[in-house]
């Protein structure tokens, strides 16, 4: 599980600061967790000495039904979160995160499911002269992903909660900066709430929303653009760029579908064949293949109001040269500035292996 949860960092941030409400309803929650970090890959084995402890902490915003789409969705809360992780690992040092999250409830709004994107800071990333054991974070700014399952049990005594649960943290820079080997955290956690406006009946908009929404065909433009670097530490970041073109049906008020075509120009892969040539010349690599490729792709949005959860899997038609496997896949938030532009955040990966996160801006035509 490679690198997978990584991505998404700048969308979720936005569209939850655009979220607002005429009544507002807020709680704070303290979480301690204990856990392990997960051999995801024998690479990063070395680096499991202990096991992890840390905190989470949380800002907390309740929605009652005043856009629409919240009631689609058992009306979510979201807010902010801290993230403080020690991995019981000298070589990874400490890790500090800070987050957007959204909340989702289920079963009369007793089992909670939390999902929350960010930004986190690494105190020992890797050197090769100093610490070239820490072969997950080859940058101190990572991406970073957590997720919490909880049984919650909100305003036990005035406004003091307690919920209890699992949760996973992932950090990753996608291919950013190498290494990545990345990390992922498994634990058991246990929190207080403390709900800062207890007295106030919580009154949810029991309005029945009509899903039944949909939209004709429309033809999309896109580019993505980032930077990203080879496996192969010491070949240098170079810029990538990705052009798209693709249709999509708005199927309602939750789903979109879509198909269309990728061009891709990754300079990484050029400096990785000429490499491979040199370091490798037993093996089947010339050093004069092209390093561009040409795909197809189908694929699917998930809205919550102006924010979309996009997940894309392709197929390379044009694939000169051999790196990670024909298919590939895209999962990344979209965010809407208007009905024709918006913009988005999205990592690209070869199964379990993250090749590049990119960012986006598309005009969708009418």
């Amino acid at each position: 599980m490679k690198n997978w949860l990584a991505v998404l960092i700048s969308c979720l941030p936005l569209a939850l600061l655009g979220q607002q409400t005429t009544a507002q309803s807020e709680f704070i929650e303290a979480n301690y967790f204990y856990g392990s970090i997960v051999a995801h890959n024998k690479d990063v084995a070395h680096l499991i000495t202990g096991h992890p402890e840390g905190i989470i902490l949380s800002y907390n915003r309740r929605s009652f039904g005043q856009q629409e789409w919240q009631g689609l969705y058992n009306y979510p809360d979201f807010g902010f979160s801290f993230i403080y992780q020690d991995p019981k690992e000298p070589a990874l040092g400490q890790t500090y995160g800070l987050y957007a999250h959204y909340s989702f409830y289920f079963i009369k709004r007793l089992f909670r499911f939390k999902i929350g994107q960010g930004l986190a800071y690494a105190t020992n990333p890797y050197d090769l002269e100093t610490n070239f054991k820490n072969n997950a974070y080859g940058s101190r700014l990572l991406s970073s992903t957590f997720v919490q399952t909880d049984l919650v049990l909100p305003r036990l005594y005035k406004g003091f909660g307690l919920h209890l649960g699992g949760s996973l943290v992932h950090y990753s820079n996608a291919n950013f900066r190498a290494p990545n080997t990345s990390t992922n955290t498994l634990a058991v956690h246990l929190g207080l709430s403390y709900d800062l406006d207890y007295t106030q009946t919580l009154t949810y908009l029991d309005e029945e929303v009509d899903n039944n929404y949909t939209e004709p065909w429309h033809f999309n433009a896109a580019l993505r653009f980032g930077l990203n670097e080879s496996d192969y530490v010491g070949l240098g970041q170079h810029p990538f760029l990705v052009v798209s073109a693709f249709a999509d049906k708005r199927l309602n008020r939750r789903s979109t579908i879509l198909g269309g075509f990728d061009f891709f120009l990754s300079r990484f892969l050029k400096e990785e064949i000429s490499y491979r040539a040199i370091a490798f010349p037993r093996e089947d690599t010339q050093g004069d293949e092209d390093w561009k490729r040409a795909g197809i792709f189908l694929g699917h949005e998930l809205h919550f109001g102006k924010l979309a959860l996009l997940t894309h899997v392709g197929y390379y038609l044009y694939y000169p040269y051999d790196f990670e496997g024909r298919f590939y896949q895209r999962v990344g938030l979209k965010h809407s500035i208007n009905k024709k532009l918006y913009g988005s955040l999205a990592l690209k990966l070869h199964g379990a292996k993250a090749e590049a996160l990119a960012f986006g801006i598309g005009y969708r035509f009418n």
